[in-house]
């Protein structure tokens, strides 16, 4: 099997039915290929209507439904689907983590396959991401740095320009091209690649699972590529609520799996000095936005947050982030 195009849903079931649609014109771009949709511990109603469009449209012969209760997070959702592909007696070559956020466009799936098919040492493949309009969203990045966290809490021009080499989101290029990571929006992994390196980390539980899962492919000589011929449609941050337009708070887990995501990969110390990086430029830039006047665009208690979950208030283990859904489930509330 050449491709699996694997989907989870968790509360946006209409969103996923749009991405679903998107699909159903040009998943035969790729002969053989289908698609793992994982119900991920959704509202009640969501499994009835992902089977009933199922059967209602036709999408039976390549669309196959596993639910998953509770929700187990971006991580723990795609590996579920990814172990059982992998026992098949012909596991896919290709895995396609596509958000269900996402609209795929004319040649998209084909562009993917092909860059891999063309560079074998090719572990990882990206999108380009385009919101509704048209616009180029971020990808590829470059990882996190001790300067880039500086760059990104002070957000000051001149000091932009002189650690501009360090800046997270570079400008993207025009034609593949190996990179440093790229967004699990919409992100194509070799199965020889996940064999050899493990499969997402579940103890990151929804966010910087893209980043770490680059980056433990680079270390095992693994290359990751952006390919801008393969255009998809993402409707940023429906599902989880955080996007660059919404202003809210960030929730717990976003910093628990900062955390993690720098503990595991870079240390202690170096986790430290990047905390205080970005403690100390975020609060030059928190007194110049108040003396400048200037409307606040950043989340609600952004500093205190950070400041609380940071290594010098929570220490230097290395921990899981907590899922929300494990801990209502244990306590016997719902789901939200």
């Amino acid at each position: 099997m050449k491709l699996l195009v694997v989907i989870l849903n968790y509360n946006v079931t209409d969103l996923t039915l749009e991405c679903l649609r998107s699909l159903s014109t040009r998943i035969e771009g790729v002969p053989g290929a289908r698609v793992a949709l994982v119900e991920n511990g959704s509202r009640p109603d969501a499994a009835e209507r992902l089977r009933a469009a199922i059967d209602g449209n036709g999408w039976g012969s390549w669309v196959g439904l596993t639910l998953v209760h509770p929700n187990r997070g971006f991580t723990g959702g795609n590996n579920i689907a990814i172990r059982a592909a992998l026992t098949w007696d012909d596991p896919p070559e290709y895995f396609l983590l596509l958000n269900a956020d996402t609209l795929v466009l004319d040649g998209a799936l084909e562009a993917l396959v092909d860059l891999m098919d063309r560079t074998p040492r090719a572990g990882i493949a990206g999108s380009r991401l385009l919101d509704p309009q048209g616009l180029i969203q971020a990808s590829p990045f470059r990882f996190q740095s001790i300067a880039s966290e500086f760059d990104g809490g002070l957000r000051l021009g001149f000091v932009s320009r002189l650690l501009s080499r360090w800046q997270v989101v570079p400008p993207p290029p025009e034609r593949a091209a190996a990179v440093e990571w790229v967004s699990g929006a919409s992100m194509i992994l070799r199965r020889q690649m996940l064999e050899e390196v493990g499969l997402l980390d579940e103890g990151l539980y929804t966010y910087f699972d893209d980043n770490d899962l680059c980056l433990r492919a680079r270390r095992a000589g693994w290359e990751t590529w952006f390919v801008p011929q393969s255009r998809i449609i993402h409707l940023e941050g429906a599902a989880t609520g955080i996007v660059r337009r919404v202003v809210k708070r960030r929730p717990p887990y976003w910093f628990q799996a900062r955390r993690r995501y720098f503990l595991k990969n870079y240390g202690p110390l170096y986790t430290a000095l990047a905390d205080a990086a970005f403690i100390v430029g975020f609060s030059l830039w928190r007194v110049r936005r108040r003396l400048g006047r200037r409307s606040d665009p950043d989340p609600p208690h952004m500093l205190q947050d950070f400041i609380r979950n940071s290594v010098f208030c929570t220490g230097f283990r290395v921990t899981e982030v907590e899922n929300p859904a494990l801990r209502e489930a244990a306590d016997g509330q719902p789901s939200a």
